[in-house]
């Protein structure tokens, strides 16, 4: 028990590394003139931001572009610019792309109300709302991931299309030694990473930082099992995981045979759903992965759910 406890705590100092490289990386590349990350995109600036007030917050926002509306939602302990800086810009060029920081995170403050994944998806609800949004295409990122299934499982009537990438629908969906070492986070790991610089410089109290991690921590620290209800999600969902990342491969598999997959394409035609394992790729390297994750995105979202196998 001593060396699993022990292999458990190496892998999330690791995590947490390798978080802070990237978060580390992003604010290098970044060129806006912000030293607080108050823009996400090293190319573009947000068209409108601010804060909706929804469900007890007050939910910091930005709108990039134009066109059909996306909602990325990104993962645990990040904020816009951590996440989605290449994202942004690329998604931007033809839809309206809304960002968001969840409860905690960010420059959105935290309140007395314990974090969870349906109570994030209800925020997200709340903000399109506020945006007079009626529907949405949404993509969630790990913990976003997380958030965007219970949107899909508790605002069926505001959802176009699910992207995930990196998420799990059940606890057992990640890696066993990933799934044990969340109980061994702490603050300290995050001393001198972007990511504490971040939530020091845009408006959380640096002192709440310890209960903040725990505050994270803790959504994943109790079992959950969506199974049911995700796989009953009518809307057409695109899942992509890393082929080294911390979600199993039989989790993204399992949803995918049960949402049409499996079959032969040129025979059965193509289901309304896609899967994609991308090559080389952890799961921090998929916020690294926008050059090629883009353009699948989008081609699912464009998609004609209507079309049949090319033949010969």
């Amino acid at each position: 028990m001593k060396k699993h406890i022990g292999i458990s705590r190496a892998m999330v100092a690791v995590l947490v590394v390798a978080m802070s490289c990237q978060s580390n990386s992003t604010e290098m590349k970044s060129k806006s003139t912000e030293t607080t990350g108050t823009t996400a995109s090293r190319a573009v600036k947000p068209a409108e931001s601010g804060y909706a007030d929804v469900n007890g917050l007050k939910l910091y926002y930005e709108v990039y572009g134009s066109g059909k509306p996306i909602v990325l939602i990104h993962g645990s302990f990040m904020t816009i610019p951590l996440n989605w800086s290449p994202f942004i810009p690329l998604l931007a060029k033809d839809r309206k792309v809304i960002v968001a920081e969840m409860q905690g995170h960010g420059r959105t403050s935290d309140i007395p109300r314990a974090l969870s994944y349906e109570s994030m998806a209800d925020d997200v609800a709340g903000l399109l709302r506020h945006l007079k949004i009626d529907s949405t295409d949404l993509l969630g990122y790990s913990m976003g991931g997380g958030v965007a299934f219970q949107f899909a499982v508790r605002h069926p009537k505001q959802l176009r299309r699910l992207v995930i990438l990196s998420g799990a629908y059940a606890h057992d969906g990640w890696w066993p030694d990933a799934e044990a070492g969340f109980a061994t986070a702490t603050a300290d790991q995050f001393k001198g990473t972007a990511i504490k610089k971040q939530y020091d410089s845009l408006g959380n109290d640096p002192a709440h930082f310890p209960e903040f991690v725990k505050k994270v921590i803790s959504i994943d620290l109790k079992p959950y099992d969506w199974s049911k209800e995700v796989k009953k999600i009518t809307a057409p969902l695109f899942m992509a995981i890393g082929d080294v990342d911390g979600v199993r491969y039989e989790h993204a598999l399992e949803l995918f045979r049960a949402r049409g997959g499996g079959k032969m394409g040129d025979l059965h035609g193509l289901p309304k759903s896609r899967l994609a394992i991308i090559p080389g790729t952890t799961h921090i390297g998929m916020t690294k992965r926008a050059d090629w994750l883009v353009p699948m995105i989008t081609d699912f979202l464009d998609s004609d759910l209507n079309a049949t196998p090319p033949t010969f």
